[in-house]
């Protein structure tokens, strides 16, 4: 029942409705990583800021609350280990700061002077000054993520996860270049050679974005004449309650995913790049080769050489 209501509630807005209605913060309110202020919430309940569980620990990050499968969309300092229970944050001297007993912090966004913060229905989760202007807001550093009204901009990138359960930093790289191209990489390596799939709108203008719309349309816009460049997921004809997510999953493909009422919560691929989970450089290492099983990608090292870490095919392959 509880499900349904909060998806009720989302219902009500529209997609502009939804960028402006937001959840006020008083800079006197701190979370703690467990009970029942271990986050902030937007409106509708939806989307939520604060702490998540991570392994042993807890780390802080957006996700989506109003659903049984709790989908992490944006993390902070996504490569700090995870935090003890005994963590705090709070807003203190006009920063956001999470403070780790007994005498260790960091700072959440590096802007002074915070007077007030909000928790968007849109999942963006945004600063203010004195007079009420944005100052910082998650959208504008995606980790892995975007949302509908969260367009990727020209020189940004997306880096993957280690997996679906640690948010940090992955192996593989997707960036919007400057040049209009969309280009996908291995995290630590440039140029065209190295690169696994590309869009093909190099020489388009150097101010394309990467947009996903709320019915799921993941396109490339051209900002300055507001021309769509290139369409790579269609839209459907209506979300009917839906919504939806482009994340740039750990096995190196960026895919669309979609959610319904479904009591379960379940998110569904909507659009994938590829079917092909070989097609990513890098998923195995030096020495090593990826071969399909079935669906499923997976890594064999070459004659003469065993896995560095048979848990870990990034790592390649040495001699036996």
């Amino acid at each position: 029942m509880a499900f349904a209501i909060v998806f009720l509630i989302f219902l009500s807005f529209s997609t502009i409705e939804a960028q402006q209605t937001s959840t006020n913060i008083s800079l006197n309110f701190s979370l703690t990583t467990t009970g029942t202020n271990s986050s902030w919430l937007s409106p509708s309940g939806l989307y939520a800021f604060g702490f998540y569980r991570q392994g042993s620990g807890y780390v802080v990050g957006v996700f989506a609350a109003g659903i049984p499968e709790k989908t992490v969309v944006w993390t902070a300092n996504r490569d700090d280990p995870p935090v003890p229970s005994n963590a705090t944050l709070a807003f203190s001297g006009g920063r956001l700061v999470l403070n780790i007993p007994p005498d260790k912090s960091t700072t959440i966004a590096d802007v002074a002077s915070i007077s007030a913060a909000s928790m968007l229905d849109s999942g963006n989760f945004v600063l203010y000054n004195s007079s009420r202007g944005v100052i910082w807001q998650s959208f504008d550093y995606p980790t892995d993520t975007i949302l509908p009204g969260q367009p990727l901009m020209n020189g940004n990138k997306l880096i993957s996860s280690v997996s679906k359960g640690d948010h940090s930093t992955g192996i593989f790289r997707l960036e919007m270049q400057g040049d209009g191209h969309l280009v996908l990489y291995p995290l630590e390596y440039d140029g065209v050679q190295y690169s696994y799939w590309a869009s093909g709108t190099s020489g388009a203008g150097n101010n394309i974005t990467l947009n996903l719309d709320d019915k799921g349309h993941l396109y490339l816009l051209n900002e300055t004449g507001g021309n769509t460049i290139l369409n790579l997921s269609t839209a459907e004809s209506s979300n009917d309650g839906k919504i939806y997510r482009m994340t740039f999953d750990a096995d190196g493909i960026f895919r669309v995913y979609s959610l319904t009422m479904d009591p379960k919560g379940n998110w569904s691929v909507m659009w994938s790049l590829t079917v092909d989970k070989c097609q990513p450089k890098g998923l195995c290492g030096l020495n090593g080769y990826c071969v399909l099983n079935g669906s499923e990608a997976e890594c064999k090292c070459l004659p003469g050489f065993n896995f560095t870490n048979p848990e870990i095919w990034s790592l390649g392959c040495k001699r036996n």
